[in-house]
Formats: structure tokens, sequence, C-alpha cells
């Protein structure tokens, strides 16, 4: 038997109500606060993710599902969502009209990581971002949005935390700090943590084993190297933020993975996860779109791991899970023939039905519709097709009502409405 690639995952349909009601909660969040939607391809040239990344990151030298097409030219599964979005804002000069975009995409991402638990090689994420708008004020909203969509979809005790990764003009001052207190820890740093020194020190801040935690401990800060600038505009989503009543942590160590990142800085943390407790991350990226070839354009935005999120939602699948209004239990070829139309008719009526076409007795067609929790079933035989009247079985209440088959579908739905 074939089986699953390790660390890929199948959304059955047990669960999959549960992701759409998920994804039609974003997507009614989104476009109320103007977001419109972008549909970007699964797979890109490997260049994009090494130059908008950056090559030094883990993700673009140990993640990505990359591999040569017949021609030799390196293609690459996306990994995350901004670059291919930022590409298709510059390809398509969606500049050009007006420079202010806000873009949403939910979709699936790919990266070569260990799996475990709410983490797989094939994930999913909601993204949003904002192109065009460089106030402080358009940070604070959209972490608000954010925090929004958390609560109303009950993650338990989401908090954002936040940081400022300062500029081209003052992180290098700080990389020159940090290199120096790394100078005398290096031989308590990981493999990883030594070769990201040279490459990418921001990381260091990050790494997870306990060893490089301790050897951190006492490394500056990046708050404490900020610009004037760049303290005003951090200064500014702090004070957004409380406006809007959101409840943040400074977090002097957070950074994020991904080169493109400037200035503001944000995650959501999720009780219940414990060390991997972020849900969603992103923050400011000015110079992405300019890196890219297109015109200077600031920009900020944020992604939500889709997997992770319905992991620690407190809503259940089986609420989300559409149980039949009406289950048709057909018995004999006559009657099954002229079913086929009467549940067609019920279906494009806006009634969820469902229709058992083999020929099982009544019992067996009654056991199989109280375990689709149908809330009714509609019984048609010889004798109903004789009179012109099919019989209506309310399961809950278990009233039976005769429903004549003329202009039946509105008549069932009238029933509906007053049951």
């Amino acid at each position: 038997m074939i089986q699953l690639i390790r660390g890929f995952k199948d959304i059955l349909p047990d669960e999959a109500g549960l992701w759409q009601m998920v994804e039609q909660t974003a997507i009614r969040l989104f476009t109320d606060f103007g977001f419109k939607e972008i549909r970007v391809p699964l797979m890109e040239h490997t260049e994009l993710f090494a130059r908008s990344i950056g090559e030094g990151t883990d993700i673009v030298e140990k993640e990505m599902y990359t591999f040569a097409d017949r021609k030799g030219e390196l293609l690459t599964l996306r990994p995350e969502a901004t670059a291919s979005v930022a590409r298709a804002y510059i390809q398509h000069k969606l500049y050009a009209v007006d420079p202010i975009r806000k873009f949403f995409t939910i979709g699936p991402m790919f990266r070569r990581e260990r799996p475990q638990k709410g983490r797989y090689r094939q994930f999913y994420q909601i993204n949003a971002e904002v192109y065009g708008i460089d106030s402080p004020l358009m940070d604070a909203q959209l972490i608000f949005m954010l925090t929004t969509l958390l609560a109303r979809l009950s993650v338990p005790e989401a908090r954002a935390h936040i940081n400022s990764l300062g500029c081209p003009a003052c992180r290098p001052q700080f990389k020159e700090a940090l290199l120096a207190f790394t100078a005398e820890a290096e031989d308590r740093l990981c493999e990883d943590c030594r070769r990201r020194r040279t490459q990418n020190p921001l990381r260091l801040l990050d790494c997870k084993v306990p060893t490089c935690r301790e050897a951190m401990a006492g490394a500056p800060a990046l708050p404490d190297f900020l610009c004037d600038d760049c303290r005003d505009h951090f200064e500014a989503v702090k004070t957004g933020l409380r406006d809007l009543g959101v409840d943040v942590v400074i977090d002097k160590r957070l950074v994020r993975g991904l080169d493109y990142y400037t200035r503001t800085t944000f995650e959501v943390h999720a009780g219940g996860l414990g060390a991997q407790s972020a849900v969603a991350g992103g923050g400011r990226y000015d110079g992405l779109i300019s890196t890219l070839g297109g015109p200077a354009t600031p920009a900020v935005g944020f992604a939500i791991g889709f997997d992770r999120l319905v992991e620690i939602t407190a809503l259940s699948a089986a609420d989300h899970d559409k149980r039949p209004d009406i289950f048709v239990a057909a018995l004999g070829e006559a009657s099954r023939a002229a079913a086929l139309k009467l549940s067609s008719d019920l279906s494009m009526a806006g009634i969820l039905t469902e229709i058992d076409f083999s020929s099982k007795s009544l019992k067996s067609l009654m056991k199989r519709a109280d375990r689709l929790q149908a809330k009714f079933v509609l019984m048609l035989g010889e004798s109903e097709l004789e009179s012109g009247a099919a019989m209506l079985r309310n399961m809950g209440t278990k009233e039976q009502i005769p429903v004549p088959l003329e202009n039946f579908a509105a008549r069932v739905k009238e029933i509906l409405g007053e049951a």
C-alpha cells in the first residue's frame, strides 16, 4: 500500500469543515479591513527566494525543495508567500495606478524541516501584507487585525510580542556589538550559531539550543541601538497598540529568520504550546521591493501557521462538520429514479441533501441516516409515488409529515424553516 510522504498530511472531511470556517473567518475580517485576495504560484525561480529571504538563512541553505527542470533551471516550491506576492506586485506593476495595496493569500508552503507536532513539510499559511504605507500606525493596525482574528478563532491566551530590528542606518552598530560579545562566547555556541555568527548574526538571538540561549543571555539588545527615526517609529507602534487596546510584550530578543525584515517585528504566542508557542509572526520589510528590482516601497505583513492554528483553537471540528438537512430513503427502482430529481432539486434550493441510490432496506437506510445525523428523512416508495406525496420524518420529534411532490423543494424549504 502506498502511503503519505513523511512530513505531509491529509486533511480529512471530518476536519475540513473547521479549516473552511477558519478560512472564511479570516477572509471576512481581512475584507472588512480593505484587503483583497491574491493567488500566487506554488513554484518560483529559486533566485527569488535566495535574494529575498537571504542566502545565509536556514530556509535557503537547508530547507527549500529545489530542483532543476529539463533545461537545468533551478525552481523551488515556495517556502513562504511574501517573496511571491512581492514579485507579483513588481512584475504586474501594481504600484503604477496606486502604490498602496493590501493583499491576503491562503495556501500551502513547503519546507524540508524535521516533522513534528504542528509542523509539516507541506504546511499552510494565512498571509496579509500591506504595500506603500510607511506609517507605524499601519503596523499597529495590522497587529490589531491579527490578534482580533485569533480572538474570533478562540485561540487560548494569545498575546503579541513586539520588537524593533532597526534599519540599515542603525543596525550595523548593533551587529558590531553583537559580534564583539559573541567572540568570547563562540566556544559555547552550537555549530549552526558559529556559522551564523558571521553570515546572519541576528539569528543567534533566536536559537532554541539551551547552551546557546545561556551563552546569549547577556547579549546586547537591539532597541538600545536604534537611531532616532527607528526609536520614534517603535514608540508610535506601541502607542497605537495601546490606543487599540492590544496588550503586548516588549521582547528585546525577538528577531525574524528572514533577511528582509526591518524595524517592527512581532509574533503572537498562544497558550499550551510549550517552548514553540508562536502561532503567527511578521513585521516590516521596507527594502524588499527595491531588493527585487521594484521601486522603493514600504511594506509590512504577517503569516499565520494554519496547521498549528487549527490544532490549538478551542473550536471543535465536530461543530463545523455539517450534517444533512435531509436524507432521502428511496425504495424500489421507480422511487430511486424519482428521488434523483427530487434530491437534486433540494440541493439546488440550498438544502443540504444526502441520498443512497442502493437497494438497501428501509431499516438499513434509516441506520445510515442516523449515522449521518440527518435532521429529516424523506421516505419515498411505490405507495408515495401513487399518492403523489412523500413522507418527511423529523428525526428529533419522530413526527411524520406528508409532502406533495408538486413544487416539492419549496414546500420542504418552508417546513425546514418552521422546524
